[in-house]
């Protein structure tokens, strides 16, 4: 499911910007004798790192002029980060691309030619020298990710200097070729930088020189048809070919990152075939749209999206209209997509925006035919699943921003303006009309907008959901609260450990979103997810709560650290409304040894008392093994339930057996957290096998969901009752501040510009990435009565005819703590010859004899057993 995660760099700043900033590149070709080769790499301490690059030919070249430029590609990406070279590297000499900032080493600083303060490669990334976007030399393996480094000891990749052997004049150009450090190159210890800034070699080679082959842009020429370049297929059928198209100019986007425009022309009549194509010109002469233009360059495919690698470019005319943009409707197969690549198109339906996560970093967001769910969240895994996937896939499609850069200033809003706090979005919101051209990048099919799109505000933000009840439990995912900041923020190597903020800045930031969403919940228990195990977060996270709403009025529940994973479950509650009974409780394997204490964070288990009814409850904290990363014992069975079902169920099995054995025979346990699975899943099939009711599904249907991933709605958050105390649920609703809302408006300040920074408001919305659940009980004793109103219709029977006559009855009953029932208690007639018969349960027929009366009585009973009634009359002919 879209969106496909573009590769995650480090975050692009001012200075990365002004050298050069971050454009996507062309797709590989052959060196020529004489190219530029990367000669040495230093991975030091922090951020001492540095690509030297060697000159092997008899003439000086000109970096900019010729169009060097440094692509790097992170954890295992295929496309690339690309860093613009500037400055000139003499014959036989060398020039150094380095990091900037203070934990740069100075000998680096020292010879650096050019510097950015973009954070740089790790071991595990592959880097490529591309002249014109062609790539001429590569230093590891790209889309390929070696876990740390590839190689070993001294010649590997991690923390180590590398120098390339000095018989080598010519650059390595194929980057899918498996990568080997001890091969060509010589590995030095972490922050050798002695050889840096010179290289030797005896190559002495004439410089490259470009054939260009014998096409040139021609306006009175024939040229071919765009559908022929393009092909029936995923691929064009004549790669590395010269060519001529002409078309008209249907999208522009020289600027912002892609370096190139898309042409259309006027079809070839095949509709297997797309009439428009990409045109990659980096550093090429303007065009605008309507222009129409003749192009001469190499047919290329650059990870599934076909183009033309311009060589020459005439423009043709000027002004001319743009083809009548093709309407693209969801479902679409990727063959549909496929014909219509590079394409003018437009999206007539009126389509949910899905996913938003890489809204902030890269600008796309994705639209979908209506809300999608996580398969496994209405359908059972396996072959159901499976199919609901593909189903989603092409009922999915991205809106791009046009722009290929990073942390993109301004954000882009659908409707073109700009993105604020005023004028903003949230998924489930509808879009229409996006109209732009259709491209696929980032292996997703998505349209790059040429105008605005028509927006319509339908998943407003609302106030805390009213659950009911004297007693409220929260379950709170506070996304990674780490009192201990980042102390190298620059370095990913060491989140497993520090996973939260990388400033006080971005903490305080952090906190306060926190804190405002836990003020306004006002649950008198909360239990708390992600929040960093070091025995005092969960303490300052509730100081910092009740400097909000009043000293004293939350107490955590002192665990110290529990378990050995960077985080931990929590407990908050207010010692005015409840009590603990006893010490708290951990599920772990020492309870029982089918809990892989490997795989799961502590199950924090206490029971407590409310304080005005004295009834007693058990509130157990989970968060289970997540499907993200693999587990060796339980492998992805590719039937919807990701990696690590069987342990998760082999969890949701020992807790369950625990808490109805030993913790809460009484049956009034309340398990609540991040289960990690959608509720068709296996593991909770274990809960409600255990005698455990799912309270988001019998309170809000099938489609419930508190959380948002790749579009798709479900819920990972929990709120699992025993029977006896599920009789005290009053209500159970997510409050959807966190799951719809885009990350751009988060605490977080990696990856965003100082205007991006400023989009930040200290409130609830986006304060983590699931959304709270709420739970509201019934404890104190339920003396009230339901109300109950009976009327008839009619209620004045005429004429008086001694026939038969219908009569509807309405029953409106309530309760002020939920469900009541009703029924009819008692009928009575007066009046000789009167008589009624009951056609259904609300509807009679009485006999229209003058002077009858009729009289039906309902009871309301609640829960508790209170009873009302309310009895309706009906005459006849007075």
């Amino acid at each position: 499911m879209s969106p496909a995660h573009r590769p995650i760099a480090a975050a692009i700043a001012a200075a990365a910007l002004a050298a050069g900033g971050v454009v996507a590149s062309a797709a590989p070709a052959a060196a020529a004798s004489g190219d530029l080769l990367i000669s040495e790499y230093v991975e030091g301490t922090s951020i001492s790192k540095a690509i030297e690059i060697y000159n092997p030919s008899t003439a000086s070249v000109d970096l900019g002029t010729a169009g060097y430029s440094l692509q790097m590609y992170f954890n295992g990406s295929k496309t690339p980060t690309t860093f613009a070279l500037n400055g000139t590297v003499a014959a036989d000499d060398v020039f150094v691309f380095a990091a900037s900032g203070t934990g740069v080493d100075p000998a680096i600083t020292a010879v650096a030619d050019q510097t950015t303060g973009a954070s740089l490669f790790n071991g595990d990334d592959a880097i490529a020298l591309a002249r014109n976007g062609v790539i001429v030399d590569v230093f590891g393996q790209i889309g390929f990710d070696p876990g740390t480094e590839w190689g070993t000891g001294l010649n590997s990749t991690a923390d180590n200097t590398l120098r390339r052997a000095a018989a080598t004049c010519v650059g390595e150009t194929d980057g899918a070729d498996v990568f080997d450090p001890s091969v060509g190159w010589t590995g030095f210890a972490t922050n050798t930088f002695d050889g840096l800034g010179s290289h030797e070699a005896d190559c002495a080679l004439p410089p490259p020189t470009d054939t260009g082959g014998g096409t040139v842009a021609d306006c009175a020429a024939t040229p071919v048809t765009i559908g022929s370049v393009q092909g029936s297929g995923a691929a064009s059928p004549i790669q590395g070919q010269d060519v001529l198209i002409e078309g008209v100019v249907v999208g522009d986007f020289q600027t912002g990152g892609y370096d190139g425009y898309y042409v259309q022309d006027a079809g070839d009549g095949d509709p297997a075939t797309s009439d428009g194509i990409f045109v990659y010109a980096p550093g090429g002469a303007a065009v605008n749209p309507g222009d129409s233009v003749s192009v001469a360059g190499e047919v290329a495919e650059y990870y599934g999206l076909t183009q033309v690698v311009a060589g020459d470019v005439e423009v043709c005319a000027t002004g001319q209209a743009l083809p009548t943009a093709a309407e693209l409707t969801l479902p679409a197969t990727t063959a549909q997509r496929e014909a219509l690549e590079g394409t003018y198109v437009t999206l007539p339906q009126n389509l949910a925006i899905g996913e938003t996560f890489e809204y902030g970093r890269f600008g796309t967001i994705t639209l979908t035919n209506g809300r999608l769910n996580q398969p496994t969240a209405v359908v059972e895994p396996g072959a159901a699943a499976n199919a609901l996937a593909t189903a989603n896939l092409e009922n999915s499609i991205t809106l791009d921003d046009g722009r290929g850069s990073q942390n993109p200033d301004p954000a882009l809003h659908p409707d073109g303006a700009v993105f604020t706090l005023e004028h903003s979005f949230r998924s489930g919101d509808l879009v229409q009309n996006a109209t732009g051209v259709l491209d696929y990048r980032f292996d997703t099919w998505g349209v790059q907008p040429t105008e605005g799109a028509d927006f319509t505000l339908a998943n407003a933000r609302t106030g805390v959901p009213d659950v009911g009840g004297d007693l409220k439990i929260s379950s709170f995912n506070v996304l990674n609260y780490f009192t201990t900041i980042d102390p190298t923020p620059t370095n990913d190597r060491d989140d497993d450990r520090t996973r939260g903020a990388d400033s006080e800045e971005e903490f305080q930031r952090q906190q306060d979103k926190i804190v405002a969403a836990l003020a306004d919940i006002d649950a008198d228990v909360f239990g708390l997810l992600e929040i960093e195990n070091n025995g005092t977060a969960v303490k300052a996270l509730a100081d910092a709560l009740n400097a909000k709403v009043g000293a004293g009025t939350y107490v955590p529940v002192t665990t110290g650290v529990i378990g050995t994973d960077a985080i931990a479950t929590a407990l908050i509650y207010k010692p005015s409304t409840v009590t603990p009974v006893g010490g708290y409780q951990l599920m772990t394997s020492a309870v029982d040894p089918t809990w892989s204490d490997d795989r799961h964070r502590p199950g924090l288990t206490q029971r407590f008392a409310a304080s005005e009814s004295g009834d007693e409850f058990v509130v157990s904290v989970n968060h289970l093994k997540s499907k993200g990363s693999a587990c060796a014992e339980s492998p992805d069975l590719k039937d919807g339930q990701g990696n690590c079902s069987a342990s998760r169920t082999a969890a949701a099995k020992a807790l369950t057996n625990w808490l109805n054995t030993t913790v809460a025979p009484d049956g009034r346990a309340i398990v609540i957290g991040d289960l990690n699975s959608y509720d068709h899943e296996d593991s909770i099939d274990a809960f409600v096998a255990g005698g455990f009711t799912d309270l988001e599904k019998q309170f809000n249907g099938e489609h419930a969901y508190s959380y948002v991933f790749d579009g798709q709605l479900g819920y990972l958050d929990y709120a699992l009752a025993q029977p006896a105390l599920t009789a005290d649920v009053s209500g159970v609703e997510a409050w959807h501040i966190n799951s719809d809302e885009p990350s751009l408006i988060d605490y977080d300040m990696s990856f965003k510009q100082p205007a991006q920074d400023a989009l930040y408001a200290p409130d609830p919305y986006r304060s983590s990435d699931h959304d709270p659940v709420i739970v509201g009980l019934n404890l104190t004793p339920d003396t009230t009565a339901p109300t109950i109103e009976v009327t008839a219709d009619p209620e004045l029977v005429w004429p008086p005819n001694n026939g038969m006559r219908t009569i509807e009855f309405t029953i409106d009953a309530a309760d002020d703590r939920g469900e009541v029932s009703v029924e009819l208690t008692e009928v009575s007639d007066t009046g000789a010859r009167a008589s009624w018969t009951q056609v259904d349960d609300d509807t009679f027929e009485v006999k229209a004899v003058f002077g009858a009366v009729y009289r039906f009585t309902w009871t309301a009973t609640d829960a508790a057993g209170n009873i009302a009634t309310d009895t309706a009359e009906v005459v006849v002919g007075r």
